[in-house]
């Protein structure tokens, strides 16, 4: 079924090959010029079934809608099961409690006891970010996280989180006192002036690394699967055939794959540097 969805992606490519190629150019103002598959706006445009005002709008905030579509979809799933919960649950409340629990124990390997308090947070953060990366394998879809604005938010989201964690946790002077080293002697305390503006550039520099590495890598990915759809539409073209070699296929279950384990090591990042906001003494390992 997979093959055949993508198939159907390098159809609506070949049908539409100015629209590849606007999409190439950079036509949706944030991308640079890089190459990725047009997503339904695109399509429905070119098909003239989205007028040109609508289009512009959509074109700037394609990113912004798909990302909200994913957490209308989501509060709407979560919601329905939440309020039709049973005791012995059907399957769509079995699918959801395995998910949750296995996110759980996931966590509870990091955290301890902390896990229950913060899976909350940090399942929605990865659930949410696994399903930014899916649906630009969809045809018609587009990845959010090819932003540099949707991977920065989340990333900022998660440093002021775990900056509210140690506030919290540990109390003003006691917030200072982790930032500063915990000097406990008096070469520590002589090290103060050094260790106290390298742990604000180091936390500064985390929502950085997290929001650059995500869109990165799955910029990276939804690029080189245009560019494998392209190529294989040019290996047709002498025949004037409306569709292409699916050479892309193998590289959409490859792109599963690393978004998955970029949605992983955005969540497990953020787990670890709300880790280390904690008391050290109520960790339970």
């Amino acid at each position: 079924m997979l093959a055949g969805l993508h198939y159907m992606s390098a159809l609506a490519v070949a049908h539409f090959p100015p629209l590849f190629l606007v999409a190439a150019a950079g036509g949706n103002g944030d991308h640079g010029g890089t190459p990725h598959l047009p997503s339904l706006v695109w399509i429905l445009h070119e098909m003239g079934i989205l007028p040109e005002g609508a289009y512009q709008w959509a074109t700037l905030w394609v990113d912004i809608v798909f990302a909200l579509l994913i957490a209308v979809l989501f509060t709407i799933v979560v919601t329905r099961v939440y309020r039709k919960r049973q005791l012995i649950p059907g399957p769509l409340q079995n699918f959801i409690e395995m998910l949750v629990e296995g996110m759980y124990n996931f966590l509870y390997t990091i955290l301890g006891k902390d896990a229950r308090k913060y899976t909350p947070f940090l399942g929605t953060l990865f659930f949410y970010i696994l399903a930014m990366n899916w649906i630009g394998l969809i045809p018609g879809g587009h990845s959010p996280s090819t932003s540099l604005n949707i991977t920065a938010s989340l990333a900022i989201m998660v440093f002021l989180y775990a900056q509210y964690t140690g506030i919290r946790r540990l109390g003003i002077l006691g917030y200072i006192d982790h930032m500063a080293g915990e000097p406990r002697g008096v070469i520590t305390w002589c090290m103060v002036p050094l260790l106290f503006p390298l742990h604000i550039i180091g936390e500064a520099a985390k929502p950085f690394s997290l929001s650059l590495r995500l869109f990165g890598n799955i910029t990276g990915e939804d690029v080189l699967i245009a560019v494998f759809v392209g190529l294989g539409i040019a290996c047709l073209s002498f025949m004037n055939s409306p569709v292409g070699l699916p050479l892309h296929l193998p590289f959409i279950f490859l792109g599963m794959l690393l978004s998955t384990i970029q949605a992983l090591v955005f969540t497990l990042l953020s787990t670890i540097y709300i880790l280390m906001m904690l008391p050290h003494e109520e960790h339970d390992h």
